[in-house]
């Protein structure tokens, strides 16, 4: 049973539920396990296969299903007003359920309108908050270092299948589903600035930069991120500049939802661990409680840097830096946590013997910090 199944399951006595997330991190698998357990007599629907998309364009069904599961109905062009109007009429009739692997946020803009009419989830990967019974704390923080979070090749623990899984998984994405929702020519150019990107970690993304080592053109490189982005492939914060007059203004930082996918040194393989766990528990708080959370970072022109901030409706919650094995206090952290008054100051590291406090800010591992969260 995963994090978000019994939210859901509530969510579905009220409205229409959506869930996105990325291609194979376990939405088909969640949807079938509530038909399987708790609706047995409802219908399961897959635009991918030639049978099921049929059945959806003429609306084949059998009329006393509890619960009908719409899987990948985003790449039907007309998917919005088609489950508008189906919901308008029938939802007394039938509970919904609607699962895709690209952002339905994003893809449910224009047209008549859907507010009011769903709640919206977002699945992510297996992670230090969420994992399968039977995988103790430190293993799964092994896993996650090693082959990542997502259930297939976190469940098999192999090196050289993950791989494999992971080569297959981002071809079909790049060449099957991107290619389906933006009618991309330039799938060779996108799939090197992925590439680029997986060593690029933790680092200030200049996009001129990255234009010029593909060679297209800024606005090019802007786009295909958002694309990659709307696909679950990677996500970018930006930088906290609200009463920070030194502070810089415009490059972002991305990082990768499955971790495996990031080439560089363990400080990097950690650092984008952490970013993952962290937007995984502010997506969940915001799907649940309605609030607006951000994660972002801080940087100044004399380079003081903390690397990740969280927001709550604007207002700083959290600081947070970010340590492989140094587990003397970071002075950017210090220097941060005097000047902006956060409710609470971590610093997290890989290698910690012990926790302790310090100065008002808790040094601490990663199993500790995580554990600490119930979904």
């Amino acid at each position: 049973m995963r994090y978000l199944t019994k939210y859901i399951l509530s969510d579905l006595q009220r409205k229409m539920v959506f869930v996105g997330g990325a291609r194979q991190v376990g939405k088909t698998t969640l949807a079938k396990s509530l038909l399987e357990s708790e609706y047995p007599d409802g219908g399961y629907f897959n635009w991918d296969y030639d049978e099921d998309r049929q059945a959806i364009l003429a609306k084949k069904w059998t009329q006393n299903a509890p619960l009908l599961v719409f899987d990948e109905l985003h790449k039907y062009p007309g998917w919005k007003n088609w489950i508008k109007g189906l919901y308008d009429v029938k939802k007394k009739q039938h509970a919904f359920l609607v699962t895709g692997s690209a952002r339905l946020d994003i893809y449910q803009k224009g047209g008549d309108s859907l507010l009011g009419r769903y709640h919206y989830w977002r699945l992510h990967p297996f992670s230090l908050d969420e994992y399968p019974a039977g995988i103790d704390k430190q293993e799964a923080f092994n896993r996650l270092m090693t082959v990542g979070g997502f259930p297939e090749p976190f469940l098999e623990n192999d090196p050289v299948q993950s791989r494999r899984w992971r080569r297959d998984r981002l071809n079909r994405v790049i060449r099957e589903d991107i290619r389906d929702l933006e009618n991309i020519h330039k799938i060779t150019g996108i799939s090197l600035m992925l590439d680029l990107l997986r060593s690029r970690v933790g680092s200030m993304l200049v996009l001129e930069n990255l234009a010029r080592d593909i060679q297209v053109s800024s606005k090019t490189i802007k786009h295909w991120l958002t694309i990659l982005q709307q696909m679950y492939l990677v996500f970018s914060i930006k930088p906290y500049t609200k009463n920070l007059p030194r502070a810089i203004l415009k490059p972002a930082k991305v990082y990768f939802y499955d971790n495996a996918d990031v080439i560089g040194d363990q400080g990097a393989i950690f650092e984008n661990l952490v970013a993952t766990g962290l937007l995984k528990r502010i997506h969940f708080l915001q799907d649940r409680d309605g609030y607006n959370y951000e994660l972002r970072y801080i940087r100044d022109k004399e380079g003081r840097e903390v690397d990740f901030v969280i927001l709550k409706d604007n207002s700083v919650e959290e600081l947070i830096e970010v340590k492989y094995a140094d587990d003397e206090l970071s002075s950017h952290l210090k220097y941060y946590a005097k000047k902006i008054k956060a409710k609470k100051v971590t610093q997290i590291v890989a290698k910690l013997d012990r926790s302790y406090d310090q100065q008002g800010i808790r040094i601490t591992d990663p199993l500790s910090y995580f554990s600490n969260f119930c979904f």
